[in-house]
């Protein structure tokens, strides 16, 4: 985990620690053995980083337009 923030930290490459850490942990599960990693949590986290910024974006353009039926700006 902290060779990755060190690493790009170096490149200039913004990073998620929460991303970091998380990998961090399901590499060290995954090298003690395979079966030490919740492969399904693992599965739904992925989904859930995939979807968070379409979906954000879809909920603040849906704010954006209606309030603009109500608000002048």
């Amino acid at each position: 985990g902290a060779f990755t923030l060190y690493l790009t930290e170096f490149l200039k490459i913004p990073v998620s620690t929460t991303h970091t850490i998380t990998g961090a942990i399901i590499g060290v599960g995954s090298v003690k053995r395979l079966s030490a990693v919740r492969w399904g949590v693992t599965r739904k986290l992925l989904v859930a980083w995939i979807l968070t910024i379409p979906v954000s974006a879809l909920i603040a353009a849906t704010v954006y337009f209606t309030a603009g039926k109500f608000l002048y700006f």
